[in-house]
């Protein structure tokens, strides 16, 4: 039986083949079309800002067919279709996407055959978030580029605010408030007057919320609260002052004072008042009285009266006795005793 011969390469030919096979697929992917934009292809853009999706390419020698450029969203759902949005063929440019999404969406440079066939948006909004593909293709080369855009809203400026006593040795609470922007949200309070924030003092990242338990002089400043999320960041300032508490003697004493003059006071008031209408009062009878005796008529005199009451009496009497006599003498012819004044008839 005979054998055959085997031949061996050795390890300096087997290193040289190596090499060489190495150069030539090398020289091969240089050759073919390639895309040369660099970067992060996901990217955190805040709304209303204009933005360029950088696609720059560079055709092999035996890329000598037409060029072909596609700008397509890709849909998040496998089964569902990507959407066309911007084309270039024969020399033309094509619009496909849907109109309020490609308002202000073109070409970054007029003629995108010159190696840059870049997409630019003039201004964000939340419908940009997505995903974009570009495809550059130039037969036999063909190469894809995707770039992830996630389109937030930037935070609204805050507001700030205490709450509590701003009295020394007191507890009190500064709160800081965003009412727009994407979450998370993120608080910073700050000291710009003063020297930093002693680190004893808490406050909470998320709530914005920065709480002193014990208040005091050193604590006073300018205080700044800066909210942030990942496309941009606004600020408030807020003054905190130190009110030193008074004196608690004084004001005890003040008070004290205070009430007892506002009695004194009082009483003076009303001893005024009872003195003025006494004499009011006195001064009302007085003149009451006055007019009394002014209006009522003299009395008669009592002696005048039973003088005239006993001549009335006396002339009547002599009348009656007068007539008396004279009708009695008439009748019986006898003359008639003498009749005297004050005893009355002579037996």
């Amino acid at each position: 039986m005979t054998r055959v011969p085997t031949t061996r390469l050795s390890p300096l030919c087997f290193f040289i083949l190596l090499c060489a096979g190495s150069q030539l697929f090398t020289a091969e992917v240089t050759l073919a079309m390639k895309i040369t934009s660099t970067g992060s292809q996901t990217l955190q853009l805040a709304q209303g800002e204009q933005k360029t999706l950088a696609c720059t390419y560079t055709p092999g020698p035996e890329d000598v067919g037409e060029l072909d450029i596609e700008w397509t969203l890709i849909s998040p759902d496998t089964t569902q279709k990507d959407e066309m949005l911007l084309s270039y063929s024969g020399g033309r440019k094509y619009l496909h996407g849907n109109p309020a999404l490609m308002k202000g969406m073109d070409f970054a440079v007029s003629d995108p055959t010159r190696g840059d066939a870049s997409l630019s948006i003039a201004k964000l909004t939340a419908a940009h978030t997505g995903t974009y593909q570009c495809k550059v293709k130039k037969a036999p080369g063909l190469d894809t580029h995707k770039i992830t855009l996630l389109i937030l809203e930037r935070p609204s400026v805050p507001k700030c605010w205490l709450e509590g006593d701003e009295s020394v040795e007191t507890s009190v609470s500064l709160h800081c408030r965003s009412d727009g922007g994407s979450p998370p949200l993120q608080y910073v309070w700050r000291r710009e007057s003063g020297g930093p924030i002693p680190p004893t003092i808490t406050q909470d990242p998320f709530l914005g919320e920065l709480r002193i338990t014990n208040h005091s002089v050193d604590l006073a400043g300018i205080y700044a609260c800066e909210v942030s999320n990942t496309v941009g960041k606004e600020r408030c300032r807020l003054k905190l002052q130190a009110i030193k508490p008074h004196n608690r003697a004084g004001v005890i004493a003040g008070l004290v004072s205070g009430c007892l003059l506002l009695f004194v006071i009082i009483i003076i008031i009303l001893l005024v008042l009872f003195f003025r209408c006494s004499r009011q009062r006195q001064r009302y009878e007085k003149d009451f009285s006055n007019e009394i005796k002014e209006d009522a008529p003299a009395p008669e005199s009592r002696p005048s009266s039973r003088i005239s009451s006993r001549h009335s009496r006396r002339t009547y009497s002599q009348t009656s006795q007068t007539d008396h006599h004279q009708v009695a003498s008439t009748s019986t012819g006898h003359t008639l005793p003498k009749y005297d004044n004050e005893y009355g008839y002579i037996v």
